[in-house]
């Protein structure tokens, strides 16, 4: 450790480390992260070849194209997830569609691999939502227990329903007029 730098200053990694935290606490990170890489089984199988010794297994499908457009729309909204974060909804219902139809368009879905990710990562997309930040609590309200008593219209106090409040003067009615 330097003189220049004192232990409380935090370090360039931390830093970044704490904006990324920041960042991907404000959207849905995890799920477009899933949506991503369900994309890539169901973008890869149909491509690929297997050398086993001096076999090639080749598991190019008439569906490849499909499954082609498959992949590459679920890497799509799983970036959007990251970047879009209003389109939170349509991105979640999309992947959860393209994950249903990957199963029996690419050799089950990216052998379920692609499938189970895009779909979870879809439902995590649609049950997302925005957190509110915390209020702030007067110091006052955090020792005192009876702080609802306290305030009128608390919790505690009853309502009296039956009171109207005079609105502009006119005692809650409106002049026909």
């Amino acid at each position: 450790m330097s003189a220049e730098t004192s232990a409380a200053e935090p370090g360039q990694f931390t830093r970044r480390r704490l904006q990324f935290r920041a960042w991907r606490g404000t959207r849905p990170f995890w799920a477009g992260l899933l949506v991503l890489l369900g994309g890539f089984p169901i973008l890869y199988f149909p491509y690929a070849h297997l050398q086993l010794g001096h076999l090639t297994l080749a598991m190019a499908t008439t569906g490849g194209a499909g499954s082609l457009i498959i992949g590459v729309l679920l890497i799509v909204l799983g970036i959007s997830l990251w970047f879009q974060k209003h389109v939170r909804t349509f991105a979640g219902v999309a992947a959860i569609l393209l994950a249903l139809v990957s199963l029996p368009v690419s050799n089950f879905g990216g052998f379920v691999v692609g499938f189970l990710l895009s779909l979870v990562g879809g439902a995590m997309a649609v049950s997302w939502a925005p957190g509110v930040p915390p209020a702030e609590q007067p110091a006052q309200a955090a020792d005192d227990g009876d702080a609802a008593e306290a305030v009128p219209g608390g919790v505690n106090e009853p309502q009296d329903l039956t009171k109207t409040t005079p609105v502009n003067g006119t005692n809650g009615r409106h002049s026909a007029g």
